[in-house]
């Protein structure tokens, strides 16, 4: 890490910008997407419209809503800032972020659509006992829900902060409070079907302003990339090699095992994420599952192409010690950089596209654990599938506010350790990898897969990666860093850290496979063969798909 700055160096970045032009342009882009939200929620006369916007988008619109859904503040802000400060190694998140998509299109998006109505436990309990392996997928989405928001929550507040210049934790708690309130609204509102319509303008927006940035940091460097790249170079901290891999995982053997850890997350979390699973059930056809995730790759391997651009030009144009004494820290590097090149209006625009990036997230996570709670548990389990779906519907709604507040607490605790959003998204990855994904694959193409096996594919992988985030350096007892001053550690002063790597991946993702693998084994129960028959023609062929699956 650098060198701690000056204070009056840290105070000169404390807010960039004009804070009535950046509340200005965040106005007026809430004020479009409520509007949107509002007139869509006029077609929300049914669950299926509710929870799947009527399986009516096509796989082009469903394409730009799963790019807006999977390009958070993390893909922006995150992995900008760790290209500009780390530089190669940053660049790692990218390219396993894009990677995964490959796992998602060839083993699940076509027959996860097929075979479920609303949420990932259609899948997981069609041939199980369906109580205990429903409620055990809704506690897996609830975790990977609170994890990516507790990301984006953080990501909303460190942007507004620098943004507006608001200073102290409690006006950095108001802002997440805010944001939380206001992603509330959205989901109440405008279900899935107002949440995917923010979603593709989300996702337009975005990747124009990044396109611009992109264009515009090149031609300060005359469109030469080797003159971005020697500028980034001589702008680094001293001693670090921006263009080789180590910066940030290399430096010990203990932070290689923790890449190798992170890229397992992220390659195989994908595919396990219920918000991302949860759109390919809005489309009306197979063939538009598949279309939709080519589109998706497309669109955010493109994005990725230019935040490698933009975070060298980051590091090249504003510096690494500037971006990591700022409100937000690895956070802040995106705005530093637009307001650089642009002033304050093209800081303005990006810091309201990336505003309203979080905002679209942070809807579709709420919908998706607030539908497995109200779906899975309440209607399922609870209610053994005697409930109206205006009372399910009502109850995924009050399901969304307390996640939101649950959210909201989260967040702020984040944001004041300031933690690197990238970082925290590749921990819900890797408890997607770990309690989703095997039972996912053992579901879909093992037909002697058991409901003891799933649960304790589930659990366990659910259970060993949190346990194992507890008590890791994320948590407590990181080594303090001297720009800050601070521990990037989530609380502060104490350490019962054991565990040494920062993602759980390399170790909770092969033992939920192996506990799926044991449990089905030692498992009594008889696979139900007639239903793994069902299943398989189901999910090849899509027949039954609009079906409710009760049994």
């Amino acid at each position: 890490m650098p060198d701690a700055v000056s204070a009056a160096d840290a105070g000169a970045t404390a807010t960039i910008g004009n804070p009535a032009i950046n509340i200005s342009i965040f106005g007026v882009f809430v004020l479009i997407t409520l509007v949107i939200t509002f007139r869509a929620s006029r077609n929300n006369a049914s669950a299926a419209d509710y929870y799947a916007a009527g399986r009516n988008i096509s796989g082009t619109q469903n394409g730009l809503a799963i790019a807006g859904d999977y390009l958070s503040a993390a893909s922006f802000l995150g992995i900008a800032g760790a290209i500009a400060v780390y530089g190669y190694d940053g660049f790692l998140y990218s390219i396993g972020f894009l990677v995964a998509w490959l796992v998602a299109l060839l083993l699940v998006a076509e027959l996860m659509r097929n075979t479920a109505r609303y949420t990932m436990a259609d899948v997981l309990a069609f041939r199980m006992r369906q109580g205990p392996v429903r409620t055990a997928a809704a506690i897996s989405t609830l975790a990977v829900s609170l994890f990516y928001l507790l990301a984006q929550m953080a990501g909303a507040g460190g942007l507004v902060t620098l943004l507006l210049g608001v200073t102290g934790e409690a006006a950095q708690a108001l802002t997440v409070v805010l944001v939380g309130a206001l992603m509330i609204v959205y989901v109440l509102v405008g279900g899935m079907r107002g949440t995917t319509y923010v979603q593709i303008i989300k996702a337009s927006l975005l990747i124009a302003g990044a396109l611009v940035m992109t264009l515009w940091v090149l031609g300060k460097f005359g469109f030469n990339l080797s003159a971005l790249l020697g500028g980034s170079v001589e702008n680094a901290v001293e001693g670090r090699d921006v263009l080789a891999p180590g910066a940030q995982y290399g430096a010990t053997g203990t932070s290689k095992l923790d890449f190798v850890s992170l890229g397992l997350a992220l390659v195989l979390g994908t595919a396990g994420l219920p918000h991302v699973l949860m759109r390919f059930y809005t489309v009306p056809t197979a063939k538009d599952a598949r279309r939709s995730v080519v589109w998706a790759i497309w669109l955010i391997g493109i994005f990725y192409l230019f935040s490698l651009v933009i975070g060298y030009g980051a590091g090249a144009l504003v510096g690494p010690e500037t971006i990591l004494a700022a409100p937000g820290a690895v956070n802040s590097a995106a705005p530093l950089l637009a307001f650089e090149l642009g002033g304050t209006v093209l800081l303005g625009i990006i810091a309201g596209v990336a505003f309203a990036t979080i905002l679209a997230v942070v809807a579709g996570l709420t919908i998706t654990a607030s539908a497995s709670f109200a779906h899975d548990v309440y209607a399922s389990v609870i209610k053994k599938g005697q409930v109206s779906p205006n009372g399910e519907v009502r109850v995924a709604r009050i399901t969304a506010v307390v996640i939101g507040a649950v959210a909201i607490g989260l967040g702020i605790l984040a944001l004041q350790a300031g933690l690197n959003i990238a970082f925290l998204v590749a921990l819900a990855f890797a408890v997607a990898a770990s309690a989703n994904l095997p039972t996912i694959l053992y579901t879909l193409f093992w037909k002697r897969f058991t409901t003891q096996g799933a649960l304790w594919s589930m659990y366990g992988g659910l259970i060993a990666c949190i346990v194992l985030i507890v008590f890791s350096p994320v948590v407590s007892g990181a080594p303090v860093n001297p720009a800050t001053g601070l521990s990037p550690s989530l609380f502060q002063d104490v350490d019962f850290h054991w565990f040494p790597l920062n993602n759980p991946g390399i170790v909770s993702i092969p033992l939920s496979f192996f506990l799926g693998w044991l449990g089905t084994i030692l498992s009594k129960e008889k696979p139900d063969l007639d239903k793994n028959a069902e299943l398989e023609v189901r999910s090849l062929t899509g027949i039954g798909a609009e079906k409710a699956v009760q049994h």
